[in-house]
């Protein structure tokens, strides 16, 4: 056996054990960076073979670093609407460039904010990357992935789809005798009353154009004589409908009809522009070009037939009970959040939200074989595998955990533990070396 190569076996320990405090020093100097995966020193033996049994050569030992990339920290809560955190398998896509053409990289440090561009960014100036959604909330294309910003909208107004109504019209209205033409009660109301038919009871709502422009819409109720039916007009100022579509702002006619019981038995309301005759038609509104809003489309709902959740017909006094509808005038945005589905959620001052875009989550065959870099990423490499963007939750993609970051998966207790086991094999090896130095002290001094 050579004492040389003892020497050069304790050596190598040396430097294997120095690899592992290294390592372990990174572990406790990150043991606060969000989302930090802590390494490990994996140790193979190194062997020079013999030529016999008889004889042995020491060869020594290699240390490896392994980092527990699989392993998940602790999901912590967060103040901030921005941060986010994966409750299970995958990454955040960023890049290191506001264009998206720099190199993909991959974090589960999800600690965003933006930057005076609007740029969602890790602390380290790498940009979260999502899908854009378009005005509907869907994916524009699932194939491109841009940088998150959250200025590319500055305020919203939302157009007014929807009015619920819920009022009770009087049985004992005396039925008007009358001749009534649909359209009369919105010619008395463009007339200022001097002609047409006044209804019996109107109720004037407020709704919002494409421009978040504010709207006074009228429903009128005139009751026929026929049993348990009720004439409808819903109409507009003429100022603010394009009134070759609308004669005299006239949105929609139609009918409601009662059971005996005062429940709701049937609607049929038929709009006048564009014009679709049917029970329940959504009513069309031209909105005059001079105010340059687009057209709307509104579903005025009057309740669920057979039921009194809505309007109904009961011998009192005529009540309304409430009258709903959205839509929303012009809001600037004042917050930014993300939700459990990895949404990008902007808020406005008006009330009204808007998913801005959708986060991907990346999952890989084999994460434990991603490239560490600087700056809390990860880079593809041949061992992980190709990365498959997936939903939050699908896929075996873990879920998002809004206001939340997860903690780094290092155990100080541990840590410490392996610092005194690797110290005391730095000193064993330390203590071969002297030793074999004092082992070829004394064949030195055998020539003597």
């Amino acid at each position: 056996m050579s004492l040389f190569g003892s020497l050069f076996s304790g050596v190598s320990g040396l430097n294997a054990q120095a690899r592992s405090m290294g390592m372990i020093s990174d572990n406790v100097a990150n043991v606060n960076t969000t989302a930090y995966k802590g390494a490990a020193a994996s140790f193979a033996s190194l062997v020079t073979r013999a030529p016999s049994s008889a004889t042995y050569s020491p060869g020594g030992v290699r240390s490896f670093s392994a980092y527990s990339i699989g392993s998940q920290g602790l999901i912590q809560s967060s103040a901030s609407p921005t941060d986010a955190a994966i409750s299970g398998a995958g990454f955040f896509v960023v890049n290191s460039r506001p264009d998206s053409s720099g190199e993909q990289l991959y974090t589960r440090a999800g600690s965003f904010s933006a930057d005076f561009l609007g740029n969602l960014r890790t602390p380290t100036g790498y940009m979260l990357q999502g899908w854009a959604l378009d005005a509907d909330e869907n994916i524009i294309d699932v194939n491109m992935l841009e940088t998150v910003n959250v200025r590319i909208i500055n305020g919203l107004a939302a157009a007014t789809t929807t009015v619920q109504t819920g009022a009770n019209l009087n049985a004992d209205q005396a039925a008007f005798t009358g001749t009534y033409n649909a359209g009369d009660m919105a010619a008395h109301s463009a007339s200022g009353g001097t002609a047409g038919v006044q209804p019996h009871f109107t109720r004037e709502i407020r709704v919002y154009d494409s421009l978040g422009r504010a709207v006074p819409v009228t429903m009128a109720f005139l009751k026929d004589p026929a049993a348990n039916t009720w004439n409808v007009e819903i109409y507009a100022p003429t100022t603010a409908v394009e009134t070759g579509d609308h004669p005299d702002g006239l949105l929609a006619t139609g009918t409601v009809t009662f059971n005996g019981d005062g429940s709701l038995a049937g609607t049929a309301i038929t709009p006048v522009y564009p014009g679709t005759a049917g029970v329940g038609d959504p009513v069309g509104v031209n909105w005059l070009d001079l105010n340059g809003a687009a057209d709307s489309t509104i579903a005025f709902s009057f309740g669920t037939v057979g039921s009194t959740d809505g309007l109904t017909q009961f011998a009192s006094a005529t009540t309304v009970a409430y009258v709903t509808q959205n839509g929303a005038e012009v809001g600037e945005l004042n917050g930014v959040s993300i939700d459990e589905q990895g949404y990008v959620i902007a808020s406005f001052t008006n009330g009204e939200t808007r998913k801005l875009y959708r986060l991907p989550i990346a999952t890989f065959a084999n994460p434990g074989a991603l490239d560490p870099r600087s700056g809390n990423v990860y880079a593809q490499t041949d061992g992980s595998g190709e990365f498959n963007l997936r939903f939050a939750g699908r896929g075996g993609a873990g879920v998002v955990t809004p206001s939340a970051l997860e903690a780094a998966n290092v155990d100080l207790a541990d840590e410490f533990t392996k610092m005194i086991v690797t110290q005391r094999a730095y000193s064993a090896n330390a203590r071969v070396v002297t030793t074999t130095d004092e082992m070829l002290d004394e064949l030195i001094r055998i020539t003597r």
